[in-house]
């Protein structure tokens, strides 16, 4: 695995690992208000990244684009401020919201953006 895909892949096990920590904390402390949180790590976190991953991985030529690696950075960052800032908002830190909508924009930017680079392969004939 090179390029996006092995980024990727990296990045899907560190939102995993961090999940499941997430999870098991919440199950032993019987406070489940980081419920949110915890299963956006786990979807749009592990779940995403490691289809993104899979992706590239399967097809090189996009992989070794200069797309793949915008699609991974706008993706990671914004993931990564979403989930953090999702955990701080419900602590109940109302002021972070902005920070939340944000990253959540930029999230869905990093999906257009792998739709610019996916969609090209379902309509081709290869």
């Amino acid at each position: 695995m090179t390029g996006a895909a092995r980024l990727f892949f990296g990045l899907a096990i560190i939102y995993a690992i961090c999940g499941m920590a997430l999870g098991i904390h919440m199950a032993a402390s019987h406070d489940h208000i980081e419920m949110p949180a915890h299963a956006h790590i786990m979807v749009a976190g592990w779940v995403m990244s490691a289809i993104f991953a899979f992706f590239y991985h399967l097809f090189p030529t996009i992989n070794a684009s200069r797309m793949a690696m915008v699609h991974f950075w706008v993706q990671a960052v914004s993931g990564i401020v979403l989930v953090v800032s999702l955990y701080i908002l419900l602590q109940g830190n109302d002021g972070v919201e902005p920070v939340t909508a944000l990253a959540s924009i930029g999230f869905l930017v990093g999906m257009l953006i792998f739709a610019w680079n996916a969609l090209p392969v379902l309509r081709s004939k290869v």
